[in-house]
């Protein structure tokens, strides 16, 4: 299992226990900052790109999956769908492809059977919808992190 794939699924462990827990989205990733040592750099920025995004996520899954409002949905599809409509709208560098088939097989390994079929679909449509602008902030923060050197856990 890769790095990213890894971070993938802590990130959908941290806003699933968040959820489950009824603590605001991803309110478990202070907690695991504490009690872990090295949290993957990735993992960090899924969540926190969800929580500060989670309002057009939402609003952008909702509006696409037909007959399926969000609390409808079993949750942990609804988080990973959050993760993967992250990456496919805010995360240019990983392709959309990509993005689609660790959430399809996330779902497939952690859902319901018919889970991987809705996120394939629901990801299908928003994968076509042209990118996100990045705003000045999220820009400077990209650009930040795009000069610091790689953490071990991406390394190959």
């Amino acid at each position: 299992m890769g790095a990213r794939t890894k971070a993938r699924k802590r990130a959908l462990d941290i806003l699933f226990e968040s959820e489950l827990r009824g603590l605001e989205t991803g309110a478990t990733l202070d907690e695991r900052r504490q009690t872990v040592t090295a949290l993957n750099a990735y993992t960090v920025t899924l969540v926190e790109g969800v929580v500060a995004h989670r309002d057009e996520i939402d609003e952008l899954l909702g509006s696409h999956s037909e007959g399926w409002p969000l609390e409808r949905m079993p949750a942990v599809d609804r988080n990973l769908l959050r993760i993967a409509a992250f990456e496919l709208r805010y995360v240019a560098e990983v392709p959309d492809a990509v993005a689609m088939s660790e959430a399809v097989s996330l779902a497939r390994e952690l859902s319901t059977d018919d889970s991987p079929a809705f996120v394939n679909g629901l990801l299908a449509k928003i994968s076509g919808l042209p990118p996100v602008e990045p705003r000045a902030d999220d820009a400077d923060n990209a650009d930040a992190e795009l000069q610091a050197p790689a953490p071990d856990s991406f390394r190959v």
